[in-house]
């Protein structure tokens, strides 16, 4: 992520436990600054087919290096007792859909 103003809306408004919506609303706003907040509202892709295209397999790994930047921005994001708690689910749907 890069270094800019709106990504310290992150860094000043650490999700805490009980200020979900407003967490999840920041980290759209910076996540969608950072085109990639896509890896939020697509479920990750399991898979390449076999026979995939080169734009596919771009594709591909581009969805996994976000999905691996978003979840490490997610972690960042939060309290260190929440941070805890969340570093043991599996990616960015488990953190995002258990609450």
């Amino acid at each position: 992520m890069s270094k800019n103003p709106l990504t310290m809306i992150m860094e000043t408004n650490k999700f805490n436990g009980t200020n979900y919506d407003e967490w999840l609303s920041n980290l759209r706003i910076v996540l969608y600054f950072e085109n990639q907040g896509y890896v939020l509202d697509k479920p990750l892709p399991t898979t390449l087919p076999e026979g995939s295209s080169l734009e596919e397999q771009v594709m591909f790994g581009k969805w996994l290096e976000d999905n691996r930047k978003v979840d490490s921005i997610i972690l960042a994001s939060m309290t260190n007792d929440i941070q805890k708690h969340y570093n043991k689910l599996d990616g960015v749907p488990s953190i995002i859909c258990s609450e």
